[in-house]
């Protein structure tokens, strides 16, 4: 097996991304996670941009320690000076030295010869060296350069002590067989190629930065530069998530692995997607939210028998909640069996017929049904209150003064049918709603998280809203329909919350339980 180590560029051409920019302290954080995921090399920005990012690279040079820290820069002496500089406290670090290789860069961007750009790609090699013993070299576009020039660039560099070669396809623009085929001829035709490590740095611009990378893998690349959620200009980079989970899924046709914690493969992605404000893709393979996602009957039957069936990846193992099946119109009897069960209900077959007809004519106008809405459905067919607190009324004013808002939420307590109003203020109309609710829970239900989704469009459109919370160290997801955003987004919570009061009594009844079973009997 061939260890591919994993580059990833997330904080320096991820945040290339259009409005992806963050602060240096957001950088840190990041940074600290993928030492945590255990990606190989770091390469935490471009020192020379701006004073934000050195302060970023120096700060994650200071802290990050079993990953190593790469300093990006132009073939050029003040970049490579900046680059050293931020650096030099980090426990290993290495240069990432550029300079464009294709003929129409040369022409139109450096307005350089040949001649001129080789002379600048060997001086600054050397210059580096000075500093850095592993110095990684790009010949940037070298998909799109001449071979013969990018032959000679690459012997040069080699020379004056490149350690890493990195072959990028920097315009998305090669097809698989095309790019691994380059690294091949690359390899074979410089002097001094079986001497350093390379490396694949593939854009997304057709979707093939995947497939060029493992095409690359194939060819002898050891090293791929990949981002989180597969993030940069343009379309993107090659996804760090989506080539790890191919190389694990197909290890023993690929000969290939990774050291990557996938646990944290879930948990890494959400956060840069929600420190960069760039929302995953429902159908973004690996750690999109349909990625695991089953409506379909048979589909569903099948998991429920065998989870082979249907997913190739097991979501629990990259850190994914296990939400494995969605209610829509397409789903069947099996899967509305299985989640009621997981409510602690047991249907008889005539109550599940009637479960299952309300549901069809809900889904048919809904599309998906919520749990807390199946929760409803099943209540009415057992004449059991299923939820812990049922959604009432809201209402919502501002305060003149302050311009914050007051919500009043009046919920519904099933255990008892007590119906109360709850009243809070906040800086927005969904904090308002939400510290009004808490006060209703037995249990402290902390708001982690809120994705608002449009369902329709035109003046009619209704909004799904997701609500992640936290309680009890666990955490809960609910989700709600509204074409009322802030009411949607007020259900959401409440569902995630009657989903965490409704597990805790769940597990009190199982200790209650255990414990009756394990006390010893007195004598009479």
């Amino acid at each position: 097996m061939s260890m591919i180590h994993i580059f990833d560029t997330t904080l320096r051409d991820g945040e290339q991304s259009p409005g992806a920019s963050i602060t240096p302290e957001d950088k840190v954080r990041i940074a600290l996670q993928l030492e945590k995921l255990g990606v190989d090399i770091i390469e935490p920005g471009f020192p020379a941009s701006s004073p934000g990012d050195f302060r970023a690279v120096q700060e994650i040079s200071r802290r990050v320690r079993a990953a190593e820290i790469c300093g990006f820069a132009r073939a050029v002496r003040s970049d490579i000076d900046a680059a050293v500089k931020a650096t030099e406290e980090a426990a290993r670090r290495r240069l990432h030295l550029f300079i464009s290789s294709s003929q129409i860069h040369m022409d139109f961007q450096l307005r350089k010869t040949r001649e001129e750009v080789l002379r600048i790609a060997r001086e600054m090699v050397a210059y580096g060296k000075q500093f850095v013993h592993e110095i990684e070299f790009s010949p940037m576009d070298a998909s799109r350069s001449g071979e013969d020039f990018l032959y000679e660039m690459v012997e040069a560099v080699i020379a004056e002590g490149a350690t890493v070669i990195n072959l990028p396809d920097t315009v998305g623009y090669a097809l698989p067989e095309e790019y691994g085929a380059m690294f091949t001829r690359v390899r074979s035709n410089v002097r001094g190629g079986d001497s350093v490590r390379w490396s694949a740095h593939c854009h997304n611009d057709l979707g093939l930065a995947v497939a060029n990378s493992l095409a690359a893998i194939q060819a002898g690349a050891t090293q791929v530069e990949v981002t989180v959620n597969g993030i940069g200009e343009r379309a993107g980079n090659c996804s760090l998530e989506e080539l790890v989970m191919a190389v694990e899924t197909r290890k023993n046709t690929l000969l290939a692995e990774t050291a990557i914690e996938k646990s944290e493969i879930y948990r890494t992605s959400q956060m840069v997607s929600r420190t960069m404000h760039l929302p995953v893709a429902y159908n973004k393979p690996v750690v999109g939210r349909n990625a695991f996602q089953h409506e379909a009957g048979i589909h569903q039957d099948g998991l429920l028998k065998n989870r082979s069936t249907y997913e190739i990846m097991d979501p629990e193992q990259l850190g994914v909640p296990r939400d494995m099946i969605v209610l829509g119109k397409h789903s069947g009897r099996h899967a509305i069996k299985h989640r009621v069960s997981q409510f602690g209900v047991e249907l008889t077959e005539e109550q599940l017929d009637d479960v299952f007809k309300r549901f069809k004519q809900f889904a048919d106008d809904r599309k998906i049904v919520t749990d807390d809405e199946l929760a409803v459905l099943v209540g009415k067919a057992v004449d059991q209150a299923i939820v812990p607190f049922e959604f009432v009324d809201m209402q919502m004013m501002t305060a003149a003064a302050s311009g914050s808002r007051v919500a009043a939420v009046t919920l519904r307590n099933t255990a008892d049918g007590a119906v109360q109003t709850f009243t809070a203020a906040g800086q927005g109309p969904i904090e308002a709603a939400i510290i009004a609710m808490k006060q209703a829970m037995p249990v402290p239900v902390e708001f982690e998280h809120l994705e608002l989704h449009s369902m329709a469009s035109g003046e009619a459109a209704y909004c799904e809203a997701a609500v992640h919370v936290r309680a009890r160290g666990c955490g809960y997801r609910g989700s709600a329909i509204d074409d009322d955003v802030i009411v949607a987004a007020a259900k959401a919570y409440l569902a995630a919350a009657n989903e965490a009061v409704r597990s805790g009594a769940s597990r009190a009844a199982a200790v209650s339980a255990s414990s009756a079973v394990s006390e010893p009997k007195r004598d009479a």
